[in-house]
């Protein structure tokens, strides 16, 4: 049997398991099996990885940073990024991939053509793992981008109409709003959004967030992170067959 798993914390409601369980099933594959690893502590990561069977791995908030200093080696690219989502585990040697970046892009590109915007700015409200993932693909497609999160120059307490009218791509990489937590949402000029913006929210449950909600009664046009998560999980399922 084939083990992989996910480990993150506070992920019962985790679309990866029942992603997985349905793609072997779609597939026939029945020498596989994919499993939650709920853990409140990274220090319990070494177990998990030395699991017998197991070969393959996602992670998830908040382990995407905090997990690298456990890996054998990390490609390039995840390097570059500063977070891991992915991992292969072979020979007892570990190695860390980011798969949200090739996700984020695709699902983007899907719905918002950067030809046709050429001169865009982007808002990236938060600053996790994810958002290191985004950092990394708007500087590909050489798209000028600004974080706002609590620790930055400009926070949620201070940012401006003026801020928001000038970035038309706005990407929401907090979790907050996430299941169960539904009337939650950031503190945001919500005012300021327009029919000329494009909304991305990388939460996934609800499908329809109360910013996602907000952001498309101004007329913005709004995605959810769905498709970004099937992207890197196909990706993440690449990885471990290639080995």
């Amino acid at each position: 049997m084939k083990k992989f798993g996910l480990i993150g914390r506070n992920i019962g409601y985790s679309f990866s398991r029942k992603y997985f369980a349905e793609k072997f099933k779609n597939l026939s594959i029945t020498d596989c099996s994919y499993e939650n690893f709920d853990i409140e502590n990274i220090t319990s990561v070494p177990d998990i990885l030395t699991l017998p069977q197991l070969i393959g791995v996602n992670v998830t908030i908040p382990y995407k940073q905090k997990i690298i200093p456990y890996l054998d080696e990390i490609s390039e690219e995840a390097q570059t990024i500063g977070a891991v989502n992915t991992i292969t585990i072979q020979n007892g040697k570990t190695k860390g991939y980011n798969t949200d970046a090739f996700g984020f892009r695709q699902a983007l590109e899907h719905h918002w053509n950067p030809c046709i915007h050429q001169n865009a700015k982007a808002l990236i409200l938060g600053d996790g793992g994810a958002a290191k993932a985004i950092h990394f693909v708007f500087n590909k497609m050489n798209i000028p981008w600004t974080t706002i999160s609590r620790k930055s120059e400009i926070h949620f307490e201070n940012l401006s109409h003026h801020i928001v009218s000038e970035h038309l791509l706005i990407i929401q990489c907090t979790p907050v709003g996430t299941f169960p937590n539904v009337e939650e949402t950031l503190p945001f000029p919500f005012e300021a959004i327009t029919q000329q913006h494009f909304i991305m929210d990388l939460i996934y449950n609800p499908s329809e967030t109360l910013f996602m909600k907000k952001c498309k009664e101004k007329g913005a046009a709004v995605i959810n992170g769905e498709e970004m998560l099937i992207g890197q999980a196909e990706k993440a399922w690449e990885i471990w067959n290639a080995r």
